[in-house]
């Protein structure tokens, strides 16, 4: 296997696999009329609204809006590349990806990395048991109160403090050496000299969501800076994306329905050590929105864990900045301001686990935070220190995803202040709204409909014919996609409403389609085909005013030629005769 996977290829695969078995094997479904329907995975909710159409070979989310096909359920639940979902799912349907030539060098470099980076763990689990500064390694792991098995749960391990220790294992094989560059694991001096970048220090592993070694963090024995080392970031590790110990924490974050954010490696470590084992870390980077998706999907609410300087109340600040957006559905962010001088490793060792979790449950709420924190900045006892509250707080306010909590945000706000009135103005008054994401429920124009009809029933473009007259009005927004799609699904009968969307997957166009194939139209099967041709109508109606309005437009300024005359009475009968129509119909 290698090269480029043909579109033919992941037609058929589309085809041979069922959706429906492929996810009701990883989040149980329920049979609901002609679909399926289970509680989404990708968000915390009691109320099913995730389907699943076997006709469609599609998935939908009413609540968070996922949706896609069986690849795109695998590369979104398992966390897998296309090229890997492609993979899973040809195994599983008994395909064999085609041979199509050479390699590309991305589809090869992920996994020759992963493999580097897995050595390279080999490698420091072993100096934690053989090298001489094995005893002093496992001295100061005692020292900071960790037992063996939690070391190798952790899988914890030693780089030597050579300079190239690792690198030798390459045995001077510049192809080895180079990916283990590309991995972070080693760099290059301008001599040309390759050197190990972790040296003296504690590994710490770090793994994506399936638990794979992706990069590692070092914590220096004895003294020396920095004190934390991350690895650089490569293709197989961003920052952003990933968070410590995530891989192991989820099963226990789901259950206890929370999870708490703390900023080290041995933060988590040791509240594993006493029993607490829903923690995470950031790694060397701040909370991103990514980072909250993530946890989120396993549990409604996140504690994080500060130290409660002034340096760790600036973090909560950026983080609370970060959640805002994200917190719809009943989502909650709450902070852990841990004493002066402690941290969690250290107040967890002193104090047991039992006590970490009585404080992780009076955290201070996001909203007592936010209140608290902006207060502090003004006079609440001068009428022009409460109007400077409504002004400090109003655009975090608009930041909040429409819903009861921005509402009792905005009421605690009145109850602070006293000011009735706390909400941006409408535009009808003067201003313009805050930015607000489309929902399903907004109108669609008639070729956003024509498009989303389609895409959820590929089969009526062998039925009905896109109207004449369009060549007219090509700068209508949708109109070159409509054409296009319509084409694809009248070439192809067998295309299914995933199959259609995975032609688009790298396209600008694929995020609206997704959205467009979900939509909800509140119709029947056997109501998609005449609202489909009463759609189909007015696109036709539209694009012939168009052309009408720029030849009447043109009469206003000059003289019309013969051709355009007899052209304008034409477009005016063959509107007339398509309103007859439309009526007829609507009888």
């Amino acid at each position: 296997m290698s090269g480029r996977i043909p579109r033919e290829f992941i037609d058929e695969l589309l085809a041979r696999a069922d959706i429906v078995e492929l996810i009701d094997a990883r989040v149980p479904l329920t049979k609901a009329g002609r679909d399926f329907k289970a509680c989404c995975p990708f968000h915390n909710e009691k109320t099913p609204s995730f389907t699943v159409s076997q006709t469609k070979q599609f998935y939908h989310c009413f609540g968070c809006g996922a949706n896609g096909s069986a690849i795109g359920f695998l590369m979104e639940f398992e966390h897998l590349s296309f090229r890997e979902a492609i993979e899973e799912l040809a195994q599983s349907t008994g395909l064999e990806i085609p041979d199509t030539g050479p390699a590309r060098p991305e589809d090869t470099l992920t996994p020759a990395l992963l493999d580097a980076v897995a050595d390279a763990n080999r490698f420091f689990k072993e100096q934690l048991r053989q090298h001489e500064m094995s005893a002093e390694a496992i001295r100061y792991l005692k020292e900071r109160g960790l037992s063996g098995e939690v070391a190798a749960q952790f899988e914890l391990g030693l780089a030597p403090s050579g300079w190239d220790s690792l690198a030798q294992t390459a045995k001077g094989d510049d192809k080895t050496l180079d990916l283990m560059a590309k991995a972070g694991l080693v760099a290059r001096k301008d001599t040309g000299r390759v050197y190990d970048r972790f040296r003296s220090r504690i590994i710490f592993p770090i793994h994506d969501y399936k638990g794979r070694v992706v990069a590692f963090g070092g914590r220096i024995l004895g003294d020396g800076e920095p004190k934390y080392l991350n690895s650089p970031e490569t293709p197989i590790f961003q920052k952003g994306s990933e968070l410590y110990n995530l891989h192991r924490a989820r099963s226990n974050i789901a259950q206890q329905g929370h999870s708490i954010v703390v900023e080290g490696y041995m933060d988590v470590v040791a509240l594993a050590q006493h029993g607490v084992e829903n923690a995470v870390a950031t790694l060397g980077t701040a909370t991103t929105p990514r980072h909250l998706e993530r946890l989120f999907r396993l549990s409604p609410s996140i504690i994080f864990c500060f130290d409660g300087d002034r340096a760790g109340r600036a973090a909560a600040w950026r983080a609370l900045e970060t959640a805002l957006p994200e917190l719809g559905g009943g989502r909650q962010i709450s902070f852990l301001f841990l004493p002066d001088g402690d941290d969690p490793d250290s107040l967890v060792r002193r104090e047991g686990g039992d006590t970490f979790r009585d404080l992780a449950a009076k955290a201070t709420s996001l909203p007592d935070f936010l209140f608290e924190k902006l207060a502090g900045e003004t006079d609440m006892d001068r009428i022009d220190g409460r109007a400077r509250l409504v002004e400090l707080a109003k655009p975090l306010l608009a930041r909040l995803p429409e819903g009861p909590l921005r509402e009792l945000m905005h009421q605690r706000l009145r109850e602070e202040t006293g000011v009735q009135s706390t909400e941006t103005p409408r535009a009808s008054k003067g201003r313009q709204p805050p930015t607000r994401r489309p929902t399903p429920s907004q109108r669609l124009s008639p070729i956003a409909t024509a498009i989303s009809l389609l895409l959820q029933q590929p089969g009526l473009a062998t039925r009905f014919a896109l109207p004449e007259h369009l060549d007219d009005s090509t700068d209508e927004p949708g109109l070159q996609l409509l054409i296009t799609l319509h084409r694809m699904a009248g070439g192809e009968s067998q295309l299914t409403t995933g199959a259609l969307l995975e032609r688009f997957r790298d396209s600008e166009d694929a995020s609206t389609l997704e959205k467009l194939a979900g939509k909800d139209h509140l119709l029947g099967e056997e109501d998609f085909p005449p609202f489909f041709s009463e759609t189909l109508l007015t696109i036709q109606e539209q694009a012939l005013g168009k052309s009408i309005d720029k030849l009447v437009s043109r009469a206003g300024h000059e003289e019309l030629d013969e051709t355009s005359k007899a052209r304008l009475a034409e477009l005016y009968r063959d509107r007339q005769l398509l309103r007859q129509e439309r009526e007829e119909l609507g009888k």
